[in-house]
């Protein structure tokens, strides 16, 4: 199975196209020679380290929300999850 994941760029891509993009909160580093029209915050699809189509924010939120509903957590969830962890395991 494929699966594309929505995520927004958060960086000006670089002289091999490729560009930072926030998924979850986890930051990546993605080719965007399939989507050239692609620009800083505009949400787009990512395969296999490709950008492959822009997307609407209202889409990318959905799916987003969908992933999460299927329980992939956010690093920012993760750090916190983490965090609880080492200071139960400091406090016993």
């Amino acid at each position: 199975m494929c699966l594309a994941i929505p995520a927004k760029i958060v960086g000006e891509p670089n002289d091999n196209a490729m560009a930072e993009v926030d998924i979850l909160g986890v930051k990546r580093h993605v080719c965007l020679m399939m989507t050239p029209t692609a620009q800083v915050d505009d949400y787009v699809l990512v395969h296999a380290g490709f950008a492959i189509q822009v997307i609407d924010e209202e889409f990318a939120q959905e799916s987003l929300a969908m992933l999460r509903q299927m329980g992939i957590r956010t690093a920012d969830e993760l750090a916190a999850e983490a965090e609880a962890d080492a200071a139960e395991a400091a406090a016993s």
